[in-house]
């Protein structure tokens, strides 16, 4: 596992009328403090998010809560115990799981099977649209040794 990345097994509350899942509680110490904000993106199925990573100490808390989808991380972070390492994670449904992302590696996501997809995020900084703390590459960079049609490991 990458240094600082951490996975978080989230308990469903099933019964007749449906089901409850928490997917934030401050009494939890996988979470970095509060998050500043929160959003959810939806994905179409295969659409590939990446990649990206950001500089200013931002970290990422991401949860699906409907659809699956596999997140790649890269560290290529100076001075980490695990650069040049590559791991991936499939969570949504069937594998609830909450994933932390540090932000200063390179992450993204890819949507799995026939459905969409959405990602709830809790990140640790507010977005900046005046000056957004983001740096990007494409999907099929050769900076990143990593082919997102690799079939995912759970």
């Amino acid at each position: 596992m990458i240094h600082d990345v951490a996975v978080k097994d989230l308990q469903i509350n099933a019964d007749e009328r449906g089901s409850l899942t928490e997917t934030w509680r401050s009494d939890w110490e996988f979470y970095d403090g509060d998050p500043a904000m929160s959003y959810f993106s939806v994905s179409y199925p295969g659409i590939i998010r990446a990649w990206h990573r950001h500089h200013r100490g931002q970290i990422d808390h991401f949860v699906v809560p409907h659809g699956k989808v596999k997140v790649g991380i890269y560290d290529d972070r100076e001075g980490s115990p695990t650069r040049g390492d590559v791991d991936t994670y499939v969570i949504g449904e069937g594998n609830m799981k909450a994933l932390r992302v540090p932000g200063d590696c390179w992450h993204g996501f890819k949507t799995l099977g026939d459905e969409r997809a959405t990602l709830i995020n809790f990140p640790t900084n507010l977005y900046d649209y005046e000056d957004p703390d983001e740096e990007r590459l494409p999907y099929d960079t050769d900076r990143i040794p990593y082919d997102w049609e690799t079939p995912p490991h759970e």
